[in-house]
């Protein structure tokens, strides 16, 4: 059993990664700002109020576990479009140091096809329409991967493409190399089946694949 941290366990991937890892048998601690899990695993995940931009939480959070993952989002709206974006770059700064103090050495992340050294593979015909859409949240998340690949951390940078509440089938394709990536469609699923099997594997090793179960 490995005790793992779910930043942004209440929705999306950080849902999935709380499932997957609670019927894995692992200790899961859900940590979001309304605290809230769903019925179906409230009984094998704990729920932890707090906000990834608090030291104060972050350190709470952090108590007895061993692994992090990293699963933030922000609403699809106007702002996100309209304005910059800071959460990613701001959360994990706090975040980064607050595991060196508890002594916690392996982080998953999750960003996201486009972000860092993967928006060069953005290919002609959706490049427009991720620049307008995605730019702001991409830039931070750029960020987000800068800070993780510079700290002395046990890290996987995870890029899923575009995601869909599918259930996992574990056919996914992990594309490792720069020349492999593009865009595909991902279940969530099957990006938490993914990092919570890296995980059990102890086989982080300061990767930053893309993950896609049908090619764009």
């Amino acid at each position: 059993m490995t005790r793992i941290l779910v930043i942004g366990g209440s929705r999306g991937i950080g849902l999935a990664v709380c499932r997957t890892a609670a019927a894995r048998g692992h200790f899961v601690r859900a940590m979001s700002r309304d605290g809230r899990v769903p019925e179906d695993i409230v009984g094998s995940c704990e729920a932890f109020i707090g906000d990834a931009r608090n030291a104060a939480d972050v350190d709470r959070a952090l108590n007895g576990i061993e692994v992090v993952v990293q699963a933030l989002g922000v609403p699809q709206s106007l702002d996100f479009i309209l304005k910059p974006v800071t959460l990613f770059s701001q959360s994990t700064g706090i975040l980064l140091p607050a595991m060196k103090r508890a002594n916690v050495t392996r982080l998953v992340t999750v960003t996201g096809f486009g972000a860092g050294d993967s928006r060069r593979a953005i290919n002609f015909l959706q490049r427009p329409a991720f620049e307008m859409i995605f730019r702001n949240a991409y830039d931070d998340k750029s960020i987000q991967e800068a800070l993780i690949a510079e700290s002395d951390r046990e890290w996987l940078i995870v890029r899923p493409g575009v995601l869909m509440n599918w259930p996992s089938n574990c056919k996914y394709t992990v594309l490792t190399r720069p020349d492999e990536w593009r865009n595909g469609i991902v279940a969530r699923a099957d990006v938490a089946d993914f990092i919570i099997k890296r995980i059990e594997a102890d086989n982080l090793n300061r990767e930053k694949p893309v993950i896609i179960r049908y090619p764009l």
